[in-house]
C-alpha cells in the first residue's frame, strides 16, 4: 500500500522537459544496448578509460538530440515512441545477433504480414511490453512542467549547445582514435540505440528519394537469339529456381556429413558450392543477382533505374513468367507476367496461410502442354526462410528429428533449430529433383533448370541466426550459397555444350555477377550487356550460342 501511495505521489510530482530527456536517454542506454556495450567491450578492451569518455559523448549526443523535441504535447510522445523503438529493435539485436543498418531498414519495410507475423513470438512481446511499452505508459502518464515559451526555447538552445560542445570536447580528447573506431567498427555505431535505426531509416529514405528521380534505362536493346536456339523445331524451356535462405554449408551434394540431397544424388547434375551471394538479404541480393551489375558497383539505385536479365531475354523473343511462393518479386518481373502461388487455395500443397514448394512443380506441369514457343519460367521458392523453417515442408517429410516447431527460437535447443532447417533443405532437394524428373519426362521441348540461393543463413554460429548481417562483417553461413545445373539431352545436343567441362570448372569460385551472363547463354540470348568472362558456360561448347552472328 505504502509503495503504491509512493507511486501516486511520484506520478503527481511534475518533471522539468530536460531532466525527462536525460532521464529517458539514461534509460535506453541501460534498458536497450546490451549489444553495444558488447561491442565496446572488445573495442576499449585496452582503455576503458577511452571507451567512457566515447560512451559519455554518445550519452550527451543523445541528449542534445532529444532536447529538439522538448516541446509541449510533444516530448511525450516522442519519448514514448523512443522507448519501443528502442526496445523492439534492441530485441532482434540482443537476441538474434541482427545489426540496424540500411539494408535492414529496407528488409523491414519490404517485409509482408506474412513474413513479419513468424517474428512476433511470446519472447519478443514480453521483451516489448517491459522494457518498451510500460516504460512508455509510464512517460505519457508523468506531469511535465514546461516553462513559458521564450524561456523555454531558451533552456532548450542551451541544454543543445552544451550537449553538442560536450560531445566535440570529448571526441577531441583523441579525435585520431574516435575517427578510427567510428570509421572502422561500424558494428560499433549500428548497434547504439536509439540513433542506429532513426539514422538508418533517414538514409533509406533518402536511397528511395534518389531512386525515384532516376531515369529508367533500357538495356540489351540488341538482344536476339542465336541460330542455334532460332532456328530449332523444338521449343526451349529454361527453368530458373531462385532458392530462398539456402546455404551451401547444409548441402550434402558439397561437404555436409547430413544426407540433405539423398535425391538429387541421383540425378546428373553440376552442383556449385564456392558461390558468393551479392547480399545477405532477399532485398538486396534478389535484384542484384538479376542486375548487370556485380556486388561492387550495385546499388538500389543503380539496379532499380535499369532494367534486368528477364527484360532482355524477353526482348530477344521468349515468354517470361515468374511464379512467386515467396513474398514477392522486388519489381524484377515488372514487364514480365507474374503469377502469385503463396496464397493458393490448393489443400496439397497450402495450409496455415502459406503453401510449400512443391506447388512450384505443379505450376510447371500445368503449363507445359502450353508451351509452343522459348520460354523462361521463375519459380521464386519459400526454400527455407525463417525463423518458421518446420512450416516449409510437410510434416510427414520430417527427417530429421526432434525439430524445432516454433519460430520461437528460445523454446528450442540449437539441436532442433538445425533438425528443422536441414528438413527444410531436404525439402528443397525433394522438390527440384522432382522438377528434374518433370522436365526430363519432355521430348517436344528442350529443357535446362538452373538452381541459385538468395542468399544464406546462420543457426547459431557465433551467437547469430537468421540473416541480413552487413556483408563486411557476415559470416559464410550467410554468404555463400548452393547453384545446381541441370542440362536435358536435348538440350545439351542443340547447343554442344559439354557437362565434362563444366564440372571440371565446378569448383571454381563464383559468385551471382556470374547469373546475368550465365543465363543469356542458357538461353541462347545475344547482346552487346554479355561478357564470356562471367559466363560459367564459357569454352565448354557454347560458343556458337552466345557469339553474335
Amino acid at each position: 500500500m505504502a509503495s503504491f501511495k509512493s507511486y501516486i505521489n511520484w506520478r503527481r510530482k511534475s518533471f522539468h522537459p530536460l531532466v525527462l530527456v536525460v532521464i529517458a536517454v539514461v534509460a535506453i542506454f541501460v534498458l536497450h544496448n546490451s549489444t553495444f556495450w558488447t561491442i565496446w567491450t572488445d573495442v576499449f578492451t585496452g582503455s576503458k578509460i577511452r571507451g567512457l569518455i566515447f560512451a559519455l559523448a554518445l550519452l550527451l549526443l543523445c541528449s542534445g538530440l532529444v532536447s529538439v523535441f522538448a516541446i509541449k504535447y510533444i516530448l511525450k510522445p516522442f519519448i514514448a515512441a523512443l522507448l519501443i523503438l528502442s526496445s523492439v529493435t534492441s530485441f532482434y539485436m540482443d537476441q538474434l545477433g541482427v545489426i540496424i543498418d540500411r539494408e535492414m531498414i529496407q528488409n523491414v519495410v519490404t517485409t509482408t504480414l506474412m513474413e513479419g507475423k513468424h517474428l512476433v513470438t511470446r519472447s519478443f512481446l514480453i521483451w516489448v511490453g517491459l522494457s518498451g511499452i510500460l516504460p512508455a505508459a509510464l512517460v505519457l502518464s508523468l506531469k511535465i512542467d514546461h516553462p513559458k515559451i521564450f524561456y523555454s526555447i531558451l533552456q532548450n538552445i542551451g541544454f543543445f549547445v552544451f550537449c553538442i560542445l560536450g560531445t566535440i570536447i570529448l571526441v577531441a580528447t583523441d579525435i585520431k582514435g574516435n575517427s578510427s573506431v567510428l570509421r572502422m567498427r561500424i558494428d560499433l555505431k549500428s548497434s547504439f540505440q536509439p540513433l542506429a535505426p532513426i539514422t538508418e531509416s533517414f538514409l533509406y529514405l533518402a536511397m528511395i528519394t534518389r531512386s525515384a528521380n532516376l531515369e529508367f534505362n533500357e538495356i540489351g536493346s540488341d538482344a536476339t537469339l542465336s541460330s542455334n536456339f532460332k532456328n530449332q523445331k523444338k521449343p526451349n524451356l529454361t527453368v530458373v529456381v531462385v532458392g530462398e535462405t539456402a546455404r551451401s554449408q547444409s548441402f550434402s551434394l558439397g561437404n555436409y556429413s547430413r544426407p540433405t540431397n539423398s535425391e538429387l544424388t541421383n540425378k546428373d547434375i553440376i552442383y556449385y558450392d564456392n558461390v558468393s551471394a551479392c547480399g545477405t538479404s532477399t532485398a538486396v541480393s534478389l535484384p542484384c543477382m538479376f542486375s548487370k551489375l556485380d556486388r561492387a558497383n550495385y546499388s538500389y539505385e543503380a539496379g532499380s533505374s535499369q532494367e534486368n536479365v528477364l527484360d532482355v531475354i524477353q526482348r530477344a523473343g521468349y515468354a517470361v513468367e515468374w511464379i512467386d511462393n515467396n513474398t514477392g518479386d522486388k519489381g524484377l518481373a515488372d514487364r514480365a507476367i507474374y503469377t502469385q502461388v503463396t496464397y493458393a487455395d490448393d489443400a496439397k500443397f497450402c495450409g496455415e496461410g502459406e503453401c510449400i514448394d512443391g506447388i512450384l512443380v505443379q505450376e510447371v506441369e500445368k503449363r507445359l502442354p502450353k508451351i509452343k514457343n522459348n520460354t523462361l519460367l521463375v519459380l521464386h521458392q519459400i526454400g527455407s526462410h525463417g525463423p518458421s523453417y518446420y512450416l516449409r515442408y510437410p510434416r510427414e517429410f520430417e527427417k530429421f528429428k526432434p525439430a524445432c516447431k516454433t519460430s520461437n527460437f528460445f523454446d528450442c535447443t540449437r539441436e532442433e533449430i538445425v533438425n528443422a532447417y536441414d528438413n527444410s533443405i531436404a525439402y528443397t532437394d525433394k522438390v527440384i529433383a522432382d522438377l528434374i524428373s518433370l522436365l526430363q519426362k519432355q521430348d517436344q521441348i528442350n529443357t535446362s533448370m538452373m538452381y541459385i540461393s538468395d542468399h544464406g543463413e546462420s543457426l547459431g554460429e557465433n551467437g547469430l541466426f537468421l540473416h541480413g548481417t552487413p556483408y563486411f562483417m557476415a559470416p559464410e553461413e550467410q554468404t555463400k550459397v548452393p547453384m545446381i545445373l541441370w542440362l536435358s539431352e536435348n538440350y545439351k545436343s542443340m547447343t554442344s555444350i559439354k557437362t565434362a567441362c563444366l564440372k571440371t570448372k565446378s569448383t571454381q569460385e563464383y559468385s551471382h555477377a556470374n547469373f546475368f551472363h550465365s543465363l543469356l547463354a542458357m538461353t541462347g540470348v545475344q547482346t552487346v550487356e554479355y561478357k564470356p568472362s562471367l559466363d560459367i558456360f564459357n569454352n565448354c561448347g557454347n560458343d556458337d550460342n552466345v557469339q553474335k552472328d
